[in-house]
């Protein structure tokens, strides 16, 4: 039974006058404790980063950045051909410009949080992983990643000593692995159910996957979408129903902080 657990929410995923989902990020701010702010390739612009940014701040919320593939038309949740190697640079393009925003905020980055196909496909591309660790060791080493549990980012960050974090997913299915089921659209999800799923993940450390099977799920933080339809409804159930249950809801850089 967990005690504590962090709530973070891809945040900050719209361009200019184009914005995803039904709910606004100013009305789920101050429902979460973590925020995974996109950084301009999948989503964002500079205006929207640094107001973002602004808002978490102001709500006491972990900045964390959001990078992901170059594919504003396919919002980042179609695999890029690219090396190991390019794929970082990327990364590195993109955390740097949250990092900015959130020092020019008066903020620290909290953590790292690879998006979409990115983010899957770091999941068992252990060179990926590996080069990814090695720039956070340079350059963010008191930085969290934000992985899957039993990934390979996972891995190579505990090895590197990296500080980490693994996801539970409130609005993704799962399959036997422990992997998310990968969807481009997750649809409109019943929010009192993904409540019931987060509270019995954090009483019992299971989920049951598509197959119907019950598998242990370890972690540190629960994500959910802000693009997801009805948003604002599934964080405010979530909360509700871990509260009840005594479960008291902070950054991830207060849970697992030395």
């Amino acid at each position: 039974m967990k005690e504590i657990v962090d709530i973070n929410c891809d945040m900050g995923e719209a361009f200019g006058r184009w914005h995803v989902g039904d709910t606004q990020d100013s009305a789920l701010m101050e429902l979460i404790s973590s925020a995974n702010i996109a950084a301009g390739f999948h989503a964002g612009d500079p205006n929207l980063m640094d107001e973002t940014v602004r808002l978490a701040v102001s709500h006491g919320v972990g900045v964390g950045a959001h990078p992901g593939y170059r594919d504003l038309q396919g919002f980042g949740r179609r695999r890029i051909q690219g090396t190991a190697r390019e794929l970082v640079n990327d990364i590195v393009y993109q955390v740097g410009a949250i990092r900015e925003f959130a020092r020019r905020h008066g903020a620290s980055l909290q953590h790292v949080k690879p998006h979409g196909a990115l983010y899957m496909e770091m999941a068992v591309n252990n060179e990926f992983a590996q080069i990814f660790i090695d720039y956070m060791r340079a350059v963010a080493p008191n930085a969290y990643v934000f992985c899957m549990a039993g990934s390979a980012t996972e891995r190579a960050a505990r090895e590197a000593g990296q500080p980490v974090a693994r996801e539970f997913y409130a609005d993704r299915d799962y399959d036997e692995s422990g992997s998310i089921v990968f969807t481009r659209d997750a649809g409109r999800p019943d929010p009192a159910a993904l409540a019931r799923k987060v509270v019995r993940a954090c009483r019992e450390g299971k989920v049951t996957t598509v197959t119907g099977r019950d598998i242990d799920i370890p972690f540190e933080t629960i994500c959910f979408h802000s693009d997801t339809l009805g948003a604002l409804d599934i964080v405010r159930q979530m909360r509700a129903g871990l509260l009840a249950e005594g479960i008291r809801i902070a950054p991830i850089s207060e849970i697992l902080r030395a």
